[in-house]
């Protein structure tokens, strides 16, 4: 194959895409979001009371947030309106845990007569809040069944979480970074590695800068993403590791159409190593290549199966760490099945050569 082929190769274009609107349909790209967006929120315990007379409904809110004011809870509503009983409104009284010791609670129990006037309440009773305030529209939905509750929606996640943030255009795109991730992880196979592919993408060009694979034959850190992120850094005039002769191992700089697999490329002026790039890579990484992405100032990354060991969604979220310098977005299931095959492919791979 001549260089001028080989970098047609290297470099899909949208419109020279060939697949279908099946096989877009086959997977979806899901947000892989932090601890706090993806689990169910917290509960905890409060009194409630039905308001008998709702004229007196402001005059009870200043008395009973005077007397208990729930602090750190503002995103809980204090009145909710009911339907289908006697009394329209409903008003948190206090916190559980907030509450006098008492083995019987009454309306007047938890309500001294010189703090408010309890003339307008009804019997208290035991209702679940939210703890924090929910994040994501899963959670408000949730949380909004045991009461109201304040929400600032961020659409983009909610649009992420149905899986719709992406349309088919951008989608064809993906399907063709991954696609080169699953090519370059085939000839990792090949020499007896794992099959890992991944893929360096300057989303403002809509051009590959690197492609790696795992070369851990060489160097047990050599994972296909530090692969990767030192093609990259060669394309700036850096980079240390010796894949020149891996022939699917390639980068370009980005202001170059020639990709190579030597040295020899100019130091650009681009931002520090993978500022604003995305990657693609089909298994998951693993803490020490998160950890590099986060180093190198990687915009957004797309895998397409999961691993064990996982730091970007199974066992940790090292993208959304509040103490690290720099967050990047996340996104799992891009071409997950055949990612997923991989797996198998390498497995058949080692027991061939095992027999012989």
């Amino acid at each position: 194959m001549s260089k001028e082929e080989n970098n047609k190769t290297m470099e899909p274009q949208t419109k020279r895409w060939k697949g279908s609107e099946c096989d877009l349909d086959s997977w979806v790209a899901y947000p892989v979001l932090s601890d706090e967006e993806s689990q169910d929120v917290e509960l905890t315990e409060a009194f409630a009371a039905p308001i008998v007379n709702k004229k007196e409904t402001s005059r009870l809110l200043r008395e009973l947030s005077s007397l208990y004011p729930m602090n750190g809870l503002q995103h809980i509503k204090r009145v909710r309106a009911v339907k289908e009983k006697p009394h329209p409104l409903e008003v948190l009284v206090c916190l559980v845990c907030d509450a006098p010791d008492m083995k019987v609670v009454t309306i007047e129990s938890l309500l001294p007569s010189e703090g408010v006037r309890r003339d307008a309440l009804g019997e208290p009773f035991l209702v679940k809040v939210p703890a924090r305030p929910p994040l994501t529209r899963p959670q408000f939905e949730l949380v909004s069944k045991h009461w109201p509750t304040s929400f600032h929606e961020d659409k983009q996640v909610t649009v992420a979480l149905r899986g719709e943030l992406f349309s088919p255009s951008q989608k064809a795109r993906m399907h063709m970074y991954m696609t080169s991730a699953l090519t370059v992880a085939k000839a990792a196979i090949e020499l007896g590695m794992e099959p890992v592919g991944a893929v360096v993408v300057d989303p403002a060009t809509e051009r590959i800068l690197a492609v790696g694979h795992d070369c851990r034959g060489d160097h047990p850190l050599h994972h296909a993403v530090m692969v990767c992120i030192d093609l990259v850094a060669r394309s700036q005039g850096g980079g240390c590791y010796p894949v020149d002769r891996y022939p699917a191992c390639r980068f370009t700089s980005p202001s170059s159409d020639t990709f190579q697999n030597g040295p020899g490329a100019e130091a650009s002026s681009q931002p520090y190593i993978c500022t604003g790039y995305n990657l693609y890579v089909t298994r998951e990484p693993c803490v020490m290549c998160a950890m590099a992405l986060v180093h190198s100032r990687i915009g957004r990354v797309f895998y397409g199966t999961a691993s064990a060991d996982g730091a970007l969604g199974t066992k940790y979220r090292i993208h959304s760490q509040k103490d690290l310098n720099h967050h990047f977005e996340v996104y799992k299931g891009v071409l997950a099945k055949q990612c997923e095959d991989l797996k198998g492919l390498g497995n058949q791979r080692g027991s061939l050569q095992e027999s012989r």
